[in-house]
């Protein structure tokens, strides 16, 4: 008897039901399923983001299909069968069932084909092999995937070897997927192959290797699945600085421990040594947006020192120079390497107060500097440094006068 998934809500949605119909009309009965992750998550009760559908229909019939029922058709990946249906704001990835006809580790020439066993062959592990019809009927060609989804095994399909060789990235896939989805002992074959095959992985776009790494690192606990890596011999030629597991085991406890918002550039950060370099040339590699590039290389500074015993006004003397979020980053990094546990309770009083704390703004103009006197040019931003280093020294005094008479004593003082 074939197995059942309960109702989802993403199932019935209106614009699901428009994009299906409009493939059924073109293809007719079972020539589209849902496919990979929205059935695997529909399986375990878990969260479903994306929407992916296999057809027996090629890319320009898909095309048609779409265009007659007033839905819009993105061109995404035509080479590979695959077009992007957006209805009422809503994306559906749609791919034509295929099979690999040559690879060489990075990408794939493929041939449609009507055979969905012959689909669900050329994926990667047996739990992403899964399809459902509108119904929610479950099909599981490789006779693997729905106990394996239950169990939490993560299974090549066929030969583990065979499937990295066809694309290198499933090594990294391997443990995202651990790290997500996985319980009790990995499959021996699967964790085998990928040490055998680890090198693979340095033939990989920074691109690609980043997404997988920053989509494993955003897991609950992927503390297991990077252990697993680094032994694998992974995880350096991934990150070659990566050195640092036992703060990051410490950083992603602390998370859990506190309930502090799963930072997966944090944990990243956890694994680096403390050199804003590292950060930078690490950020690189990975081909990470400036942004990113430079919130690590802030997390991996190390002046000013942190120390965990430090007073309220010493932590809003370091906000106000490196920001709440730099702050908190650093402290949290502190904290999981320290090896006093004893400190974990000033360590973690920081970080509200830092984040309720507003720094303010030196309540002293350009202009104002100017009317006391100062010639205009760069002796008015010397002026200003003096007295705002006088201002934080004093705790930052809501005192317009004060500053005002500081600001006398610095111009009475200089020499022109």
């Amino acid at each position: 008897m074939t197995e059942t998934l309960p109702v989802q809500p993403w199932m019935v949605h209106p614009a699901t039901r428009a994009v299906m119909a409009a493939l059924e009309a073109a293809g007719g009965e079972d020539c589209a399923r849902f496919v990979g992750g929205c059935v695997r998550n529909a399986l375990l009760r878990q969260p479903v983001s994306d929407v992916d559908i296999a057809t027996t229909l090629e890319p320009p019939q898909v095309i048609a299909a779409l265009e007659a029922a007033g839905i819009r058709a993105v061109p995404t990946g035509v080479e590979h069968g695959t077009i992007t249906a957006v209805r009422e704001g809503r994306p559906f990835e749609i791919t034509t069932l295929r099979r690999d006809v040559e690879t060489d580790g990075r990408r794939a020439v493929v041939a449609f084909t009507k055979d969905w066993a012959e689909d669900a062959a050329r994926r990667d592990f047996r739990l992403n092999a899964l399809y459902a019809d509108e119904q929610g009927r479950l099909f599981d060609p490789t006779g693997g995937g729905v106990d394996d989804a239950r169990r939490g095994a993560i299974v090549f399909v066929g030969d583990a070897r065979t499937r990295i060789r066809e694309d290198a990235l499933r090594i990294a896939r391997f443990f995202r997927f651990l790290a997500w989805y996985g319980r009790g002992e990995p499959d021996p074959e699967a964790l085998a192959a990928c040490a055998e095959l680890a090198p693979l992985v340095e033939t990989l776009s920074s691109e690609r290797i980043a997404a997988e790494l920053m989509k494993l690192l955003a897991a609950d606990d992927p503390r297991p699945a990077v252990r697993l890596m680094d032994d694998a011999g992974v995880l350096r030629r991934l990150v070659p600085r990566a050195t640092d597991l036992a703060r990051f085991d410490s950083l992603v406890r602390i998370e859990t421990e506190i309930m502090f918002e799963q930072e997966p550039l944090l944990r990243l950060a956890a694994l680096l040594p403390d050199e804003p370099w590292v950060g930078v040339e690490t950020a690189q590699r990975l081909r990470l947006s400036n942004g990113v590039r430079d919130r690590l290389e802030s997390a991996l500074g190390t002046e000013p020192r942190l120390v965990s015993w430090m007073s309220p006004r010493e932590m809003r003397r370091i906000v106000y120079r490196l920001g709440a979020r730099t702050f908190c980053d650093r402290v949290l990094l502190a904290w999981a390497g320290s090896d006093r546990p004893a400190a974990a309770v000033q360590w973690r009083a920081l970080l509200p107060m830092a984040r309720s704390w507003t720094p303010p703004t030196l309540p002293l103009s350009g202009d104002e500097v100017a009317t006391a006197g100062v010639p205009r040019g760069p002796q008015i931003g010397a002026v200003l440094r003096e007295v705002e280093a006088w201002w934080i020294d004093q705790d930052f005094p809501d005192d317009k006068l004060s500053v005002m008479e500081r600001l006398k004593a610095v111009v009475q003082g200089m020499v022109y």
